[in-house]
């Protein structure tokens, strides 16, 4: 992968994320994260206001969910859209980079939620020990 850098000369950039200096780490982290993979996965319901994102997103704090929307529009996963109505009121969605990423996470969502009698069972068997 290549890019430019801030001086506007070509530069070439390694990805792998088992790489402890890997520039998609952070990302990684972002989007594997409990409140970065819930917030894509209800975005990909639709668009949603910041406090309804919130609510269906059961448990994250204002400023959890601020800083997740910010570093995955950042990250160019999620659009800001600041409506001019009165009261102003900003909606956000998922870009295409960030519906592709939020489809394998609710892949992984529907996995776990259809396997879990057997992540139960193995629970049990593991406690009991």
């Amino acid at each position: 992968m290549s890019g430019t850098d801030d001086s506007g000369d070509t530069a070439k950039w390694v990805v792998d994320v088992f790489d402890k200096n890997c520039p998609s780490r952070h990302t990684h982290e972002l989007v594997s994260g409990k409140w970065g993979s819930l917030a894509l996965v209800a975005l990909r319901e639709g668009t949603y206001r910041f406090n309804a994102l919130r609510r269906r997103v059961d448990g994250v704090s204002e400023k959890m969910l601020s800083q997740t929307l910010q570093g995955l529009e950042r990250d160019g996963m999620v659009v800001r859209e600041a409506q001019n109505t009165i009261p102003p009121h900003v909606e956000y969605s998922l870009t295409p980079l960030g519906r592709r990423v939020a489809d394998r996470q609710f892949a992984i969502i529907e996995l776990l939620e259809g396997e879990y009698d057997e992540i139960v069972a193995a629970r049990e068997r593991y406690d009991a020990k």
